[in-house]
């Protein structure tokens, strides 16, 4: 079967394959974005997939996504702090946001401005560090070293 109807795919199978990442994620927004990923990838690779069996294809297809992002998160873990960092970030409560800042007028006011824009781009935009070393000039290993100060002196400072 030549060209693949995605969206045809989508609506038949996206439950299917949604239960699939949610199963093997345990997190509801990682396993949408999960489940966007692989129908982009059937997208991407629609003329040289065969539809004979697509629950079959797409139930594979969602395993490899899952099993790469668990992998992904087994080599960057996620601290506490960058917990932190994405929650402040993320912030929409009108009384949180004055509290966050405070906090982080108080954490940024410890770092470069370069150090702010490093992680904006990592925590808030989700660029990886790679992107964010393209983006402001330094290297990989620098950008690590400047984001790595910023949770240091986070842990510092909420103690």
């Amino acid at each position: 079967m030549r060209d693949l109807d995605v969206d045809a795919l989508s609506r038949r199978y996206g439950p299917m394959v949604l239960r699939r990442c949610r199963r093997l994620l345990g997190d509801e927004e990682e396993a949408l974005d999960a489940c966007q990923d692989v129908f982009l990838r059937v997208i991407e690779r629609r003329t040289r997939l065969h539809g004979e069996y697509p629950s079959s294809l797409l139930y594979r297809i969602a395993t490899n996504v899952c099993l790469n992002r668990l992998r992904d998160r087994r080599r960057n873990p996620v601290t506490r702090d960058e917990t932190v960092l994405y929650e402040i970030a993320r912030t929409g409560e009108p009384g949180g946001l004055s509290e966050a800042r405070l906090l982080l007028d108080r954490l940024f006011g410890r770092h470069p401005e370069s150090s702010r824009t490093m992680a904006v781009l990592h925590y808030v935009d989700g660029l990886t560090l790679e992107e964010v070393a393209a983006e402001t000039g330094m290297s990989v290993s620098g950008v690590r070293k400047r984001l790595r100060g910023l949770r240091a002196s986070l842990t510092e400072i909420i103690g």
